[in-house]
């Protein structure tokens, strides 16, 4: 048997403002953008160079929804975005206004900082040794 992790859903204010940032800050690629009919949209994005995994954008429908944006995993780092070059990825999302809530730091695991996305979102970027 095998499986693998599909996508996972992050809830977003606005499916285009969410895009533009992913695309144009972070290069993400837009694996998906399906119009499901009164103003759905089925949209998934990944990570260039990306194998497997995706993020589903998911509009915020409704108050309950509105209030969980950035808030999803309950305060704590929720997505971990692997890269091959630390440095090189840092650099690159701090010139681009990335907000990042520490300094890199060296963990038994790799290399780490914490980030958010214009969302409220608690991020890894993470170079595994």
């Amino acid at each position: 048997m095998r499986q693998s992790l599909h996508a996972v859903t992050l809830v977003v204010p606005d499916y285009d403002t969410a895009i533009t940032f992913y695309t144009k800050t972070l290069s993400f690629i837009v694996l998906q953008d399906i119009d499901l009919g009164a103003g759905k949209r089925w949209v998934r994005i990944a990570p260039p160079g990306s194998k497997q995994g995706s993020l589903l954008l998911a509009r915020a429908d409704g108050p309950d929804q509105s209030e969980a944006i950035g808030n999803q995993t309950g305060g704590r780092v929720g997505f971990f975005l692997e890269t091959d070059d630390f440095d090189r990825d840092h650099a690159k999302m701090t010139t681009a206004g990335v907000h990042f809530e520490e300094s890199p730091r060296h963990e038994p695991y790799g290399q780490v900082a914490v980030w958010r996305d214009p969302f409220g979102n608690r991020w890894d970027l993470i170079q595994f040794t």
